[in-house]
């Protein structure tokens, strides 16, 4: 099966779409990634987004277009890397699209409810590839009472599982989530959540102090003095509380809350407040696994993914917290930091159309084990030919 999958993260930083040729599913999956490219988003896009995710500047308008506007990028990021790899649209089989997050609610109180809401809408993908979609993956584990996240969980160990050592996998794009995995894990041992902030601070200071988009490998917070209080202050979040599973977005630690940062703290250079970020985002790693893993499980590496494994000061940072396991990026596994989640969505399209059940109840908090995804067929979409290409019929 040559799959496409599309991701792009609560970073904001643009389309991240990979080529993927998949044999098999389940356990006995083999993965070859054939090309991966990353499409920015322009200006314009990222502060249309922005605003949707701003309860006091959305509006229903500006949704409703941008889940039709963003839906011909991600079309546009398929027909890109399927170009770059010399394959033809009609070879491809299928489409994994995560979608764009604007919010994300999985713990609400009344008159709301539980919740997550991903625009890029796959008819347009399927219309403009003709070629079938499987999309919005989040919305039967909340239904069946989980947070919808994380997701990742079941690609890491289908992927990374080993017999021999216990590994976390940690991405760090907007927000930070990490997939633990004993030695010879089975899927009903797998423990994941969100830890809480990943690059969305330190992003959003950038923006707002000097209007550069992020810490291009952390040049910014390696000139500044981390103000270990502070940290300490912030590390107070009623989030870090909390026990898993859970998870956590722009809601809880984007812009708003960042903008109070800045105000509370006006006296602090660029360098030490982005630098005490910095530390922030790898301090609330390390609790997290200080907390709720290591006195359950031993483990000997740590493997970063995500925008965040491009900054080799929070890298160290990370590797200063924790000098017991050895800190590295998933390149050394042969799928790229930058790469795994799309990667990983198109395993997920991949187990969808072989009925696999792909959420972890243990780390979303779902009553139970449930399929993840639905299908968009293109106007003259055969799904009959997809099932035989997955030897389904």
């Amino acid at each position: 099966m040559l799959i496409v999958g599309l991701m792009s993260g609560t970073s904001l930083d643009g389309i991240d779409a990979s080529l993927v040729d998949i044999k098999h599913y389940g356990e006995k999956t083999k993965v070859k990634v054939l090309k991966s490219i990353s499409i920015p988003y322009d200006t314009t896009i990222k502060e249309e987004l922005l605003q949707v995710m701003n309860i006091e500047t959305s509006n229903v308008q500006q949704i409703c277009s941008l889940n039709f506007k963003i839906s011909y990028l991600f079309a546009e990021a398929v027909k890109k890397v399927c170009s770059q790899a010399n394959i033809s649209l009609n070879q491809l089989d299928l489409i994994g699209s995560h979608g764009q997050t604007i919010y994300h609610m999985p713990r609400t109180k009344q008159p709301f409810v539980n919740s997550s809401l991903q625009i890029g809408d796959p008819s347009v993908i399927a219309y403009e590839t003709k070629t079938m979609v499987i999309s919005n993956f989040r919305s039967m584990d909340i239904a069946a009472g989980g947070e919808g996240a994380p997701l990742i969980p079941y690609i890491d160990w289908l992927l990374f599982k080993s017999d021999t050592k216990g590994r976390i996998l940690q991405n760090i794009g907007g927000i930070g989530n990490c997939t633990v995995l004993k030695r010879s894990c089975q899927k009903e041992d797998i423990i994941a959540f969100d830890t809480g902030p990943g690059n969305m601070i330190i992003d959003e200071l950038c923006r707002t102090l000097i209007n550069v988009p992020y810490d291009q490998n952390g040049i910014i917070a390696s000139h500044g003095k981390v103000h270990g209080q502070l940290v300490e202050e912030w590390m107070g979040h009623p989030y870090f509380k909390k026990s898993p599973p859970k998870s956590t977005g722009r809601e809880q630690f984007g812009k708003q809350y960042t903008i109070e940062l800045i105000e509370k703290y006006p006296s602090l250079s660029v360098e030490d407040f982005v630098a005490t970020a910095t530390f922030f985002t790898a301090r609330s790693i390390a609790c997290a696994y200080q907390k709720f893993v290591f006195p359950t499980e031993k483990i000997d590496d740590i493997l970063i993914s995500g925008g965040g494994a491009n900054n080799q000061t929070l890298i160290n940072m990370i590797q200063s917290l924790l000098p017991n396991q050895v800190v590295q990026t998933s390149n050394e596994y042969g799928i790229t930091a930058d790469e795994k989640e799309a990667v990983g969505f198109a395993v997920l399209a991949n187990e969808y159309i072989h009925q696999q059940k792909t959420n972890i109840p243990k780390a979303t908090g779902a009553r139970q084990s449930v399929l993840l995804g639905q299908m968009t067929l293109p106007p003259d979409g055969d799904v009959k030919q997809v099932l035989k290409r997955a030897g389904l019929s």
